[in-house]
């Protein structure tokens, strides 16, 4: 239950740096799930936005709390785009895509003039890697992309969902990866993304401007030397 309301609390507060007429970029998963019944509260009250979702998941819960969106070529920068995260380190490197969108989530928060990641106190960590890292890769010849990602050290997991090989929205495949510690995020991405195969990867560098996180009693506010875009 602590989880759960530090979830509902860092999302609700994040939720408060969207003003009127701002297009808004919705993230995917359990956090953003309250994210989403806080601007649909809002929105009720009278807030105008526009909205683009990362997944099919989204948009279904922001057309369940009267939430407009549109596809994402009809945007062309965001004001802000609010998304959670698997792991969160002291760098404001994160590491995401448990949910599975991640390269739909990376597309969006690359639009976004302002990124901001909410989580529970449990996502922040010193070193990223107790988490598995996902990485989409194209369904075409995955094993041998698995073998490409291996071979860099780490121990891949295609992931399943109810006993069938999981697919995104983009229809592709996401192996799960055991790194171990990830010291230098950065560089492991760059790696990951020379690889053939590889479409994205869960690690997000150099992107997030705001952490908002909460233990389920109080609410921390992290601001990165990140520059907004303009």
């Amino acid at each position: 239950m602590t989880q759960q309301n530090g979830k509902k609390l860092a999302a609700e507060a994040a939720v408060e740096l969207i003003e009127n007429g701002m297009w808004v970029g919705l993230g995917t998963g359990s956090t953003v799930y309250y994210a989403i019944e806080a601007i649909g509260r809002r929105i009720a009250e009278g807030l105008k936005i526009q909205c683009v979702c990362t997944s099919r998941e989204t948009e279904k819960l922001a057309g369940e709390h009267g939430i407009p969106f549109v596809d994402i070529n009809r945007a062309e920068t965001l004001d802000i785009a609010i998304d959670g995260a698997d792991e969160v380190d002291d760098h404001f490197n994160l590491i995401k895509g448990g949910g599975g969108a991640l390269f739909r989530e990376k597309m969006v928060a690359s639009l976004a003039r302002r990124f901001v990641i909410v989580v529970d106190a449990s996502k922040r960590v010193q070193t990223l890697g107790k988490f598995k890292l996902p990485i989409e890769v194209a369904a075409f010849g995955h094993e041998h992309t698995a073998r490409r990602i291996a071979a860099l050290g780490c121990k891949t997991y295609l992931r399943h969902k109810d006993s069938v090989v999981y697919e995104t929205d983009n229809h592709n495949y996401i192996y799960d990866c055991d790194f171990g510690t990830i010291q230098q995020p950065a560089a492991l991405h760059e790696q990951l993304k020379s690889l053939l195969g590889v479409v994205e990867t869960g690690l997000f560098c150099n992107m997030a401007n705001d952490v908002f996180w909460s233990d389920g009693e109080q609410v921390g506010h992290l601001v990165s030397d990140l520059a907004p875009l303009p």
